[in-house]
């Protein structure tokens, strides 16, 4: 049985300051580069991306495993061009090559779902067009995706099956790419699909909300695994969206796959109903910065371990460059003394830093590429490395980051930054403790996160404080300028349209 495997993963912010290009995909800060048939397999099987649980489950069934082109970049703007052309082009190519060496019987892949490219608004649903164009409309495709993804009808349509992840913080990536192949190779033998349904929710759900650890999503999730057992569904996919990418497909979908098409439709407008039962308790708001930094100085005076503070609208996870300083402004306004943030992504500095050497006090201009808003600071170098390093927590165990020349500083007022040259969200100790700084002995962590932090950064927190600082993930999506969202889509739950 030969089964090819590949990859192609990007969450696009249709209104981020940066787009996203050919490097991004080539060094992408916390995750593994773009990968060609050659290295896929062994650079791959470490990490704890989707490929490797799909890998895991092949090489237990015994498969010949052919390997094709697999990349991921950092949410920002969308794909330019250039960048969705040459990857497609390689997956396809790969795709081509593997034909020529013997028929395939199934293709796994790893997508995201909520990538938008300069020329087409669902880009996977147009990979997904042009692989069936290749292999033809049967063979057995199935397709691992994150829960952000704005999944459409069209790739609903030319996949078997996709399999979101259950989590946010998605600490189950590798059980969803492992569960995606299990599929697969069910379709393979059952030598037919399962009929499948396809719906979409009328409201966008702001991206704080969507963490599956506490309610409402974690309620909803439990329903959803009832509603699948109930109706005998071997996959109810539930996408939370991507509330920042302006064309009709954006929002909540859900696919549901089963033995027939009245148990997949009674599934899908189950969990529809579901879901809309509880669209007020979707609403959310988040805490200004000025006010969020007041209660975590208040907070940590008598706290024995660390307040967490979350920069959710410039998180690197969302589209933020991760450069913004409004919250940085603050905890130095404040004097918030034993404060950490972690990152500002400023590759000038960084390299300013290394340049003066540990020990220097430099005056920088920090942050603010992306809004043009940096801020001024005299700083201390403390520590410098090359920023590479191995993810520990829960989310990234196994993924090699390398973030290029990184620095930490310490500002006049007693705030220490980490500065980096290449931008990743914080959702990993490792970000700390690789460059000396031990996360749970600090009064206050500041980080460019929205969710993915509490997966490693809640369990030593005191408290958690989300705030809102200046940035282009921001918290209420219906502050954003849309004019593609298809009509009747609320763009916050509750709002009219």
């Amino acid at each position: 049985m030969r089964i090819a495997i590949g990859g192609f993963q990007h969450e696009s912010h249709s209104f981020a300051p940066r787009p996203t290009g050919w490097r991004e995909f080539l060094e992408p800060g916390g995750f593994p580069g773009l990968q060609r048939p050659a290295t896929l397999v062994e650079t791959l099987r470490p990490t704890s991306v989707p490929c490797a649980g799909a890998l895991a489950v092949l090489e237990e069934a015994g498969a010949e495993i052919v390997p094709l082109t697999w990349c991921f970049a950092n949410p920002a703007g969308p794909v330019t061009a250039e960048a969705f052309e040459r990857i497609a082009a390689l997956l396809v190519a790969a795709l081509s090559d593997a034909l020529e060496a013997g028929p395939l019987d199934g293709i796994y892949l790893e997508l995201h779902g909520a990538m938008v490219a300069e020329g087409f608004d669902d880009a996977e649903g147009e990979l997904l067009r042009r692989i069936r164009a290749v292999v033809g409309p049967d063979l057995p495709l199935t397709a691992s995706l994150d829960p952000h993804a704005n999944t459409t009808a069209e790739m609903t349509a030319r996949a078997d099956a996709l399999v979101p992840y259950r989590t946010y913080p998605h600490v189950d990536m590798k059980p969803a790419g492992a569960q995606a192949t299990r599929l697969l190779l069910e379709r393979i033998r059952r030598g037919r699909p399962w009929a499948r349904s396809f719906r979409t929710v009328e409201f966008l759900i702001p991206l704080t909300m969507q963490c599956t650890m506490v309610p409402p999503m974690s309620e909803v999730l439990e329903e959803r695994a009832r509603l699948a057992a109930e109706h005998g569904c071997i996959e109810l996919g539930f996408c939370f969206g991507f509330p920042y990418a302006d064309f009709p497909g954006c929002g909540v979908a859900i696919s549901a796959y089963a033995e027939t098409q009245e148990a997949a439709d009674a599934a899908a407008d189950a969990l529809k109903s579901c879901i809309e039962r509880r669209e007020s308790d979707f609403a959310g708001n988040v805490m200004p910065a000025e006010a969020g930094v007041a209660e975590a100085i208040a907070v940590a005076r008598g706290a024995t371990r660390p307040v967490v503070m979350a920069d959710t609208q410039d998180n690197p996870g969302g589209g933020g460059h991760g450069d913004t300083t409004g919250l940085l402004a603050e905890l130095i306004r404040q004097d918030a003394q034993g404060a950490v943030l972690g990152l500002i992504n400023d590759a000038g500095s960084a390299a300013a830093c290394h340049a003066a050497g540990v020990g220097a006090t430099i005056p920088l201009l920090l942050g603010g590429r992306s809004d043009g808003a940096p801020l001024a600071v005299t700083a201390v170098v403390e520590a410098l490395t090359d920023g590479r390093f191995t993810c520990t927590g829960p989310m990234g165990k196994g993924n090699p980051a390398d973030l290029g020349p990184t620095a930490l500083i310490r500002i006049s007022s007693g705030v220490r930054v980490i500065v980096v040259t290449r931008k990743m969200q914080a959702l990993d100790q490792a970000l700390f403790t690789h460059i000396g700084v031990d996360p749970g002995a600090q009064r206050i962590l500041a980080l460019k996160s929205s969710v993915h932090f509490r997966a490693h950064f809640q369990p030593i927190a005191e408290a958690v404080i989300v705030v809102a600082a200046p940035g282009p993930v921001v918290a209420d999506p219906a502050m954003l300028p849309f004019t593609n969202l298809r009509p009747g889509l609320r763009p916050r739950p509750g709002a009219n349209r």
